[in-house]
């Protein structure tokens, strides 16, 4: 399996080619997409910032996920990830969100067994996906399959929004054409 750096890399080259900026919300990743985004030579020309919302006043506070939901399911949850995605672009001007949530471990939390875990893209005209994951192994492969499940939605949703705009600007059906 590729790591998140190629991941990384390839997403923002994308992001770069269409002049748009991306923002990252983690919680249970505690800053490590953020990381391997920074990773890569040239970021900061896609690359705005990120919030960790580790706390989960800091995931209302900041980020603006509602708090009644919050106190209903908790944070981990596929709804709390996708308000995460859209603080994120929001509070740091961006065109593309992502956001992760969930429990890496060692205890379950929120009635949630260890390797629960939800990713969010949010994007530009609409353009948004969520991931109930179930993911297995330590802490530590949990956080970085994480990583690598966060920026994989990302790079699937750049290559969706790509062919929905290219039908769209030819007037196509949406097939490859010889």
């Amino acid at each position: 399996m590729s790591g998140p750096g190629s991941a990384a890399a390839g997403a923002l080259e994308m992001l770069a080619g269409r002049g748009q900026s991306l923002a990252v919300a983690e919680s249970l990743t505690g800053g490590l997409v953020a990381g391997a985004l920074t990773a890569v030579p040239g970021a900061s020309r896609v690359f705005r910032g990120s919030v960790t919302a580790y706390a989960t006043e800091v995931k209302r506070e900041v980020l603006g996920v509602d708090g009644a939901l919050l106190a209903a399911r908790g944070a981990v949850d596929g709804e709390v990830a996708r308000q995460m995605a859209s603080g994120a672009r929001r509070v740091l001007g961006a065109d593309w969100g992502l956001a992760t949530t969930g429990v890496a471990g060692p205890d379950p939390q929120d009635g949630h067994p260890v390797g629960t875990v939800f990713v969010a893209v949010q994007g530009p005209d609409g353009a948004e996906a969520v991931r109930r994951l179930s993911l297995a192994g330590d802490r530590d492969r949990i956080r970085q399959d994480t990583i690598r499940a966060v920026l994989a939605l990302l790079l699937s949703e750049l290559t969706e929004n790509t062919r929905a705009q290219d039908t769209e600007q030819h007037g196509g059906n949406g097939c490859l054409q010889p």
